[in-house]
């Protein structure tokens, strides 16, 4: 009998480790986890008509900082846009305040959270991104407009990458996001003087 309990606390454990949910609950779970985060890096890079590339630091609840190639810093700290006038004003910093919910498009800018109703989750299989393994998913949006996106969770649950197509004056652009950092309490962002 003592063997059997044994053998019942250590079926009840490992069972308690594996995972149930399907690829839908896992995509919601990691947009929570990601939406939950304290700070991240996040890299985007937009190829196609007009090509860009953005570093993006994030810390809660509402401090963004943004490079961009040949150009200063932009900084938001809630809903104030920190910009270095360029020409003849340089170095001077400028405030200029920001409509309400303009930071939610780069707090979730794949909108994953916001159309979670209407998205279908594929899992695609298991793949390394760099050297970190992750788990593969097809998301299919039908609002705001139908659109498809490819999302790439760690083992931790974070989102790693996210990569989109679309179109933009009838030619072809696919963003790619790359997220790093999670809850790294070195990553700061302080309003520039």
């Amino acid at each position: 009998m003592k063997r059997i309990l044994q053998y019942g606390v250590w079926l009840g454990a490992a069972l308690a480790t594996v995972s149930w949910a399907g690829p839908s609950e896992e995509v919601n779970a990691a947009i929570d986890k990601f939406l939950a985060a304290r700070s991240f890096h996040a890299s985007l890079t937009v190829e196609g008509a007009r090509p860009m590339s953005r570093q993006v630091d994030f810390v809660a609840p509402g401090r963004y900082r943004m490079r961009m190639v040949s150009m200063d810093d932009q900084y938001i700290i809630g809903d104030i846009l920190y910009v270095s006038v360029p020409g003849n004003g340089a170095g001077k910093i400028v405030q200029i305040p920001m409509p309400k919910g303009t930071l939610s498009q780069w707090r979730d800018p794949a909108g994953l959270a916001e159309n979670a109703a209407g998205m279908s989750v594929t899992a695609l299989g298991e793949e390394a991104i760099g050297d970190v393994p992750t788990r593969k998913y097809r998301v299919d949006h039908s609002k705001p407009q139908p659109s498809t996106l490819t999302l790439w969770i760690g083992r931790d649950g974070y989102p790693l990458q996210i990569v989109s197509s679309d179109s933009e004056h009838e030619q072809p652009v696919t963003s790619t996001i790359r997220y790093s950092r999670f809850n790294d309490t070195t990553i700061r962002v302080d309003a520039p003087k």
